[in-house]
């Protein structure tokens, strides 16, 4: 067994450590959630902001579009030209996402100042590709709610969770100390 902890310790020290990241960040992020006032920013500040951003992204668009409190549920609704298309829920803010990928950059961390930036480049990129991905998702359930279902269960997370791989990918081939080590 130690034979094998020591052949394979960078794969056990990436695990380990993307665990660890990823539970300590998404117990951080319960916390905010449980403590977060929702009277002033509903349901919770985050969630609140991406719709407002999604709202005043679809107006830009030329779209005449408000965001509202959902009555029965932890959301908010996004309405197109008084039509009901969307709810903007607290997994709709890439948090989770964000989180998932600071994670993995982390257990692959390379330079400090290289891994800080590309975390904080990434974040902003993840954020603002995940306000145009609810932003377009209302346009496309606006004109096609037939195509609910597929534009929300297949497409946009495949762009949401492509693109995180994509930047998972670039870092590993480019900045990680791994990779400096099999050079």
């Amino acid at each position: 067994m130690k034979a094998l902890l020591i052949k394979y310790k960078s794969v056990v020290k990436f695990i380990l450590t993307f665990l660890t990241v990823y539970f300590v960040l998404t117990l951080a992020y319960k916390f905010y959630l449980d403590f977060s006032d929702g009277s002033k920013y509903y349901p919770d500040y985050m969630t609140n902001l991406v719709a407002k951003q999604s709202e005043s992204l679809l107006d830009t668009f030329g779209y005449d579009t408000a965001i509202v409190p959902h009555e029965d549920q932890p959301s908010m609704k996004l309405m197109v030209k008084g039509k009901y298309v969307a709810r903007v829920v607290e997994g709709c803010n890439s948090i989770s996402v964000i989180i998932l990928f600071l994670s993995f950059i982390i257990a692959f961390a390379g330079k400090f100042k290289t891994t800080f930036m590309y975390i904080l480049a990434g974040s902003v990129l993840i954020y603002s590709v995940n306000v145009f991905r609810i932003a377009i998702l209302s346009i496309g359930l606006y004109n096609y709610p037939w195509r609910k279902a597929i534009l929300h269960n297949a497409i946009f997370p495949l762009i949401i969770y492509g693109m995180v791989f994509l930047l998972w990918m670039f870092w590993v081939s480019r900045f990680s100390k791994l990779k400096k080590k099999d050079a």
